[in-house]
């Protein structure tokens, strides 16, 4: 007797210091959303690398503004027969290539690429934003599913040491110690793993801040965001307009027209303008003298284009041109289709929140408590307790799971519309 008494006790310590262990959070930095979000926007990398696209893009526009430099020339001239005194020359040329509307088509074709540049990334912010606030979210229902655990093994592990009590008094038979301790157990593995996922998703945190190694220890917030009310009209009507990506798609059309244009205008010949000036010294030859004087010349040049007879070039920037708007539409009708699913899923998420309320958990908790009691009595059966524990952990992890899933379809709808409002 004394042997069962002392060997469940040296087991209840040793649980207990196991579990102790496991609720020490690790050394580390306790996060809030604001926070995390604003170092996610300031030192995560794979923004500050898509910053430098509109960099480029804006080199390109100043790079499309530049002009064709002119072109100076200078000779010399002499007979080199001293002997006859024939003279020297010395000339000075100015070179000009005239093109006419080829830089005004660069620029605009550059001014059009910048700003899908800065469309393009607006729809990274707003993509890195939602990833952001969805991990935070992941986060926050690890943290809870986390404690839901904690409380769980923590009450099958008080079952248990209470039943180890009434088994060593010869109040309760072994098997059903023994269903208590599996259940314990099974309570405390399921509580391993959740805090293995709540790391896991603190990690991930600490990666879009750009810094993996941060070890945040804990996350800041609840899972109770308000709920938003939705036109799906309103909703489309601003994403035509001034979702990121359809408006990248649309100055990439215009790039692509400006383009044509472009090539169109390559095709006008350039003109070489170019004027000299010559001054050639007195000649002091006695057959053939010559005064001191000074010559100008001025030329045009102008090519023959029998090279525009072939149109490929004409025929393959109309085609682009055409598939650029094509590919508008199309971006457009997914978008249309991607807000309005994000939009049901949205009001399916609410509507299953609304079956939950305080009332349902507060029930379940007293069912459990009541059973808890009754069993402590001898009123009930072990399988009436584990089963009313089971529906309380359940009713809990889907009333966590319900606003998480409410949270994230917000941030979906709100991220298919492209109205940039992610928050908790």
């Amino acid at each position: 007797m004394k042997t069962t008494t002392h060997t469940p006790l040296r087991r209840h310590a040793a649980l207990a210091v196991l579990v102790a262990l496991l609720t020490v959070p690790a050394l580390g930095q306790e996060l809030n959303y604001t926070a995390f979000i604003n170092r996610v926007m300031e030192h995560n990398p794979a923004y500050a690398a898509a910053k430098l696209d509109l960099s480029m893009s804006q080199a390109d526009l100043s790079v499309a503004k530049k002009f064709t430099d002119p072109t100076l020339s200078a000779e010399y001239g002499n007979n080199s027969d001293w002997d006859i005194a024939m003279g020297t020359s010395f000339s000075f040329g100015l070179d000009k290539t005239i093109s006419f509307g080829k830089r005004s088509a660069r620029i605009a074709v550059a001014r059009h690429n910048l700003d899908a540049s800065e469309a393009g990334l607006q729809l990274f912010v707003a993509t890195l934003r939602a990833e952001a606030t969805l991990a935070f979210i992941d986060a926050l229902l690890a943290r809870d599913l986390t404690v839901i655990g904690q409380q769980n093994a923590q009450n099958m592990e008080s079952l248990y040491r209470s039943d180890s009590l009434r088994h060593a008094k010869g109040e309760l038979s072994e098997i059903d110690v023994l269903q208590t301790r599996l259940e314990a157990n099974i309570a405390r593995q399921e509580y391993l793993a959740q805090q293995v996922e709540y790391r896991n998703a603190l990690v991930e945190l600490d990666r879009l801040m750009g810094d993996p190694s941060r070890s945040t220890a804990a996350v800041e917030g609840s899972l109770n965001a308000p709920m938003r009310l939705y036109s799906l009209d309103s909703l489309l009507r601003y994403a035509d307009s001034l979702r990121p990506d359809i408006v990248q798609q649309r100055h990439l059309a215009l790039a692509s027209e400006s383009e044509l244009t472009q090539v169109r205008r390559e095709r006008m010949p350039d003109i070489d303008l170019a004027l000299g000036v010559n001054y050639n010294t007195r000649v002091r030859n006695e057959e053939a003298p010559a005064p001191e004087f000074i010559g100008y010349t001025v030329g045009v040049s102008i090519p023959l284009p029998f090279s525009n007879l072939n149109r490929g070039d004409i025929r393959s920037g109309q085609y682009k041109a055409r598939q650029a708007h094509l590919e508008c539409d199309i971006i457009r009708q997914q978008a249309q289709a991607e807000i309005i699913t994000a939009y049901n899923n949205y009001r399916s998420a609410v509507s299953r929140l609304a079956d939950f309320n305080s009332v349902i958990l507060h029930n379940a908790r007293q069912v459990l408590d009541g059973k808890m009691y009754a069993y402590r009595r001898g009123e009930t059966s072990l399988l009436e307790v584990i089963n009313a524990q089971h529906t309380y952990n359940e009713l809990q992890q889907a009333y966590v799971e319900c606003l998480h899933s409410c949270m994230t379809a917000r941030v979906e709808l709100e991220r298919c519309a492209g109205t940039a409002r992610f928050g908790l």
